[in-house]
């Protein structure tokens, strides 16, 4: 694609607008839409040729080995239009190796094809890459400083308490440790309280006696028949 004189003043008159943002005339905003405008008929022309030329290229190979000349000629300018060697081409111009032109433009394609394979591993590996950072959380991959740091640390080396560890400082230095209260000793429970018994009654406070009836004072006197 190639730029006339009138395209690129556009172009460049574009470019310092958006650089350096200011007030456009209404003919530069009509020149813009209009280079716009053809820079979009040149990309669907190129997409209509590119797609004549694979179709063309791909009746050229079926119709090989009699067809070796116009299927070179076709795969070159294909080439040139952005397309993208198939496997197929690959197997074609492994069987013309004996060809010059052949051999030549099978070392091209496969530069273009190991090309093609590396950038579609990045990918992969990027939003693979993508994938990881969604599902993990973003504390779990950040570093946490170590206690005792720089502080304890002679020119950025790690400190005595990073080398020796919690449990070394903690012997080395007792004092600066506050000191705990002495343990209470543990107090006995109290007894529980036991159920008070009452005393089983005898025999005589459950029956008691009965006292016995006194006689009456002046008794009835019986007279005896003579």
């Amino acid at each position: 694609m190639a730029f006339g004189v009138e395209e690129l003043r556009v172009l460049r008159r574009a470019l310092a607008l958006a650089l350096h943002p200011a007030p456009a005339s209404a003919e530069d905003i009509k020149d813009c839409h209009c280079l716009a405008e053809s820079l979009d008929e040149a990309l669907r022309e190129g997409a209509r040729l590119r797609a004549f030329l694979v179709a063309d290229l791909a009746r050229y190979r079926a119709a090989l080995p009699g067809t070796a000349a116009g299927y070179l000629t076709l795969l070159e300018e294909a080439l040139g239009a952005g397309y993208r060697p198939e496997p197929d081409d690959l197997a074609a111009l492994r069987a013309l190796r004996g060809n010059p032109a052949a051999a030549a433009l099978l070392s091209r394609c496969r530069v273009l094809a190991e090309r093609d394979v590396r950038a579609r591993l990045a990918g992969s590996t990027a939003a693979r890459r993508a994938r990881v950072a969604r599902v993990v959380p973003a504390s779990r991959t950040r570093l946490l400083a170590l206690p005792g740091g720089l502080s304890g640390g002679v020119s950025g080396g790690p400190s005595e308490a990073a080398r020796g560890g919690p449990a070394d400082q903690d012997a080395k230095e007792p004092a600066k440790r506050p000191a705990q209260p002495p343990a209470k000793p543990a107090e006995k429970p109290a007894p529980a309280p036991q159920p008070s018994r009452r005393p089983i009654p005898t025999p005589g406070e459950v029956f008691p006696r009965r006292k016995p009836t006194p006689p009456p004072a002046n008794p009835p006197q019986h007279l005896a028949a003579g």
